[in-house]
């Protein structure tokens, strides 16, 4: 009795051989026992959502839902426990993403198988359901029985699950390999783009799935389509500024490039094992990439990239000695009429078939013993931020409800800071401004120190400002206005209106930093008048006194007395003022 491997390697094989007849792609790639249970956990997640959940689903659901979909599928009895309410919704959602994808599982081979094989060589039916339902199970493990004709190598044997580190390196290597068979397989690009990392997260893969939604094309068409468009469309066909793929554009940019690059290779080098060999090293190459060797990622990826070179090169072999040794006489078949050349129509197609092969070997791997490893969202992390699990991947980012996420306190802090007012920015201005033609003073300023030169401009006028005087000096004036009905000589007042020029530039002129410019330069102009006012009486009494040729006398020794009819006032120094009548009694009691 042959073993359960040969047969099921049997069974892929006439699919293979004869799948032309009822699919419309001969690059239709197969799901494993690990790839159905990937699909089917996203499927039900869809479907959560699409009944008003997230997307998620329990691991228990997950598997409830397998045992029902393998014995429904196999046309088996159903498992005593009831399915769930969804199953059907699932089942739908898990045949659209085959059929999206381009991809079968091994339960639509064993029901195609039938009306593929050839009645007279295949066997009527190489697996039954039952078997197939317990391989995919994981209750049966199958035995190595390795082809007499090819040497026993690490990957033909049942590989082991412990490490989830080698299950996921092998799994990438897999899936860049499956997007040169077939571009349309959705779950091996999701694996495959953001490793290594290109800064393509959760967010680049939604805005992906909604081009890829929107334009009805698989996520690769969507993601070469916008980077064509980019690279050779002019204004009028590039894409629009609003695109969301247009924040993504490097990553995208890199990972066509490094899929151009494996088409260029495959297309390039017409052995097939020698162009196998240089597409693992390619991908090794990538995901090794600023790694030491110590890494546990670079271990996975070396020893990973030795095996799948030596199998490539068995199957090479397997399949010339089969073309050689066939015995039929018959030359391979001839290019079509509207081929441009051989190497065009031929390029590629030798190492295409041994790639199919291998990923046909790979589908036939032993399900993982421990499907938390493989459902649960810790994954190992390859490249990006996240790790390699696909629901979390496929899973939107979460969307902003509309409520601030801000604390109350600083919302509260920003509006006061909005309704404060804001203070205006202090000028220091030069002591001589007032030589330069700028805007024009406030109005304040204008109101309370006007200039000469200016002109109100209000409908009421400030009133003059009144010049403080030294008591004595008024004293001395008033006796003078009222005893001699002389006018005041002109020159007095030139310099009182030289004063009163003077203060208001002054006050122009001055620092604008401080807020009480206003009473602080009218102390200020006071001040300084009154000293004038002291140095314009000791100069009128010194005319009255002396001869204009005399030098004056000392200020502070010197009593200069005015002769009033009938009153006599003595004046002393500034540092000395007397008030009205003060000298009068002084004189009077003087002995």
């Amino acid at each position: 009795m042959e073993a359960l491997g040969d047969r099921l390697k049997l069974m892929v094989k006439t699919f293979r051989r004869e799948c032309s007849r009822v699919l419309h792609s001969e690059r239709t790639t197969i799901h494993g026992a690990d790839g159905m249970l990937m699909v089917l956990q996203l499927a039900m997640a869809e479907v959560n959502k699409q009944r008003g959940g997230e997307f998620k689903v329990a691991l228990s659901d997950v598997l409830m839902a397998w045992k029902h979909l393998l014995l429904d599928k196999l046309h088996l009895p159903p498992p005593s426990f009831a399915r769930l309410e969804t199953y059907d919704l699932t089942l739908e959602a898990y045949e659209s993403f085959l059929k999206r994808s381009n991809t079968v599982d091994l339960v639509d081979i064993l029901s195609m198988y039938k009306q593929l094989r050839v009645v007279d060589t295949d066997p009527e039916e190489p697996v039954s359901p039952i078997q197939l339902f317990e391989f995919l199970s994981g209750n049966i493990k199958v035995p190595e029985l390795p082809d007499s004709s090819v040497p026993s190598t690490p990957c033909s044997k049942s590989r082991p699950c412990s490490s989830q580190v080698k299950m996921a390196v092998r799994r990438v290597f897999c899936s860049y390999l499956s997007l040169l068979v077939n571009s349309k397989n959705d779950m091996a690009l999701a694996l495959t783009l953001d490793v290594p990392s290109r800064t393509l997260g959760r967010q680049a893969f939604t805005d992906i799935k909604h081009a890829s939604h929107d334009s009805k094309n698989s996520l690769f068409l969507a993601v070469t389509s916008f980077v064509r468009a980019i690279q050779l469309g002019g204004k009028g066909y590039a894409p629009a500024e609003s695109n969301p793929l247009r924040k993504h554009v490097k990553g995208l940019s890199d990972y066509v490039q490094f899929l151009d690059n494996l088409e260029e290779i495959l297309g390039e080098i017409p052995d097939p094992s020698a162009c196998g060999a240089r597409l693992v090293t390619a991908i090794r190459a990538v995901l090794v990439k600023g790694r030491s060797s110590g890494d546990e990622v670079y271990a996975a990826a070396e020893e990973t990239s030795k095996e799948l070179k030596d199998r490539i090169f068995q199957l090479h072999q397997i399949q010339k000695r089969a073309a050689n040794g066939s015995g039929t006489g018959i030359s391979p078949a001839r290019p079509k009429a509207y081929a441009i050349n051989h190497a065009t129509a031929l390029g590629g197609r030798d190492t295409l078939k041994v790639l199919m092969a291998l990923l046909d070997e790979e589908a036939l791997t032993p399900p993982c013993p421990n499907k938390a490893d493989l459902l649960s969202e810790d994954q190992p992390v390859l490249g990006g931020a996240e790790g390699t699990c696909v629901l979390m991947l496929f899973r939107s980012p979460e969307m902003s409800t509309g409520c601030s996420p801000e604390p109350l306190r600083n919302r509260v802090q920003s509006r006061l800071d909005l309704i404060k007012p804001k203070a205006r920015n202090k000028v220091i201005r030069s002591q001589f401004a007032c030589t330069y033609k700028d805007q024009d003073p406030p109005l304040n300023r204008v109101l309370d120190f006007p200039s000469t030169s200016q002109v109100p401009t209000c409908v009421h006028p400030a009133p003059k400002p009144k010049t403080t005087m030294a008591v004595d000096d008024r004293f001395s004036y008033d006796m003078q206005d009222a005893n001699t009905a002389k006018p005041a000589p002109e020159s007095r007042k030139k310099e009182q209106s030289e004063v009163q020029r003077e203060a208001a530039l002054e006050h122009r002129s001055g620092n604008a930093q401080n807020g009480g410019l206003g009473l602080g330069n009218r102390k200020k102009t006071g001040i300084q008048m009154q000293r004038k006012g002291n140095k314009r009486k000791q100069l009128d009494s010194d005319q009255h006194s002396g001869s204009e040729n005399e030098p004056p006398e000392k200020k502070q020794h010197t009593h200069v007395s005015v002769k009033v009819p009938g009153k006599n006032v003595s004046k002393t120094s500034n540092k000395k003022k007397l008030i009205a009548g003060q000298g009068k009694l002084t004189s009077f009691f003087r002995v």
